[in-house]
């Protein structure tokens, strides 16, 4: 089970930055409407243009596997 919610990280990212997505899409070199379409997604996927976005942000990204707890 995915715990983050890539969507919301995104746009809080962007908030606490002070940057609209329009405004992080020109940092990185590409369209607003490209950003919305990564940020939508939010399914967990971890493409190029999402790591730019949140290396644009400030943040490094860190993957932690943790085992599922046996039910």
């Amino acid at each position: 089970m995915l715990k983050n919610n890539i969507e919301v990280d995104v746009k809080v990212k962007c908030i606490e930055a002070g940057k609209t997505q329009t405004q992080l899409a020109e940092t990185i070199g590409t369209t607003g409407q490209y950003v919305n379409r990564i940020i939508k997604k939010g399914d967990g996927v971890m493409n190029k243009t999402f790591v730019q976005m949140l290396d644009a942000l400030g943040y490094d990204i860190e993957l932690h596997y943790v085992k599922k707890e046996e039910v």
